[in-house]
């Protein structure tokens, strides 16, 4: 991520130029979708969730502080947006884990699928602070020192968390019969 051309496109749209703001937009729907994705489980949620922070980051764009990186302000919004989405979801519905089974798929898609939706399955059903180091680390391929500003704790806390939050995904994998490798 280009820290000089963020600082530029924040600088020209709190001068009021509009375009700038639609290139951060450009440039950073994708990672966030996908991490509103791993931590929401649900297309239109992460949309949702990208969306407002957006919008969240557009009205606060005078608070960033440009000596901070941008990506790290930005992610920290997404990842709030997240956890309001889950905690808002959890509120108006009940959680049943037996509810709906996949729709059959063509024999070749079905072990993938399946596959998929039980990651999914697992990593949801840990606990937010272990779920999003997951995300960040293995899914969008972020340093300890990235994932350690953009959440603002420790690195150490950082390892600590990952390697919790692997033990407790080989622990669910292994009672489900799944293999860990």
């Amino acid at each position: 991520m280009n820290d000089e051309e963020d600082i530029q496109w924040v600088r020209l749209t709190l001068e009021g130029h509009s375009r700038a703001f639609e290139s951060i937009v450009r440039k950073y729907h994708k990672p966030l979708y996908n991490i509103a994705y791993r931590m929401v489980s649900d297309k239109e949620d992460a949309e949702d969730v990208v969306q407002s922070t957006f919008l969240k980051a557009f009205l606060k764009l005078k608070t960033f502080n440009i000596h901070l990186k941008f990506f790290s302000w930005l992610y920290r919004i997404a990842i709030n947006e997240s956890l309001n989405a889950i905690k808002q979801k959890h509120r108006h519905s009940e959680i049943d884990d037996n509810a709906a089974s996949p729709e059959k798929l063509p024999d070749e898609f079905a072990d993938d699928q399946l596959a998929l939706e039980k990651f999914q399955t697992a990593l949801a059903a840990l606990s937010f602070d272990l779920r999003i180091v997951i995300v960040l680390n293995h899914f969008m391929f972020m340093s300890y020192q990235d994932i350690s500003q953009i959440l603002d704790i420790p690195e150490t806390t950082v390892k600590s968390r990952l390697f919790t939050a692997r033990q407790a995904l080989k622990n669910i994998f292994s009672k489900k019969g799944m293999d860990t490798k």
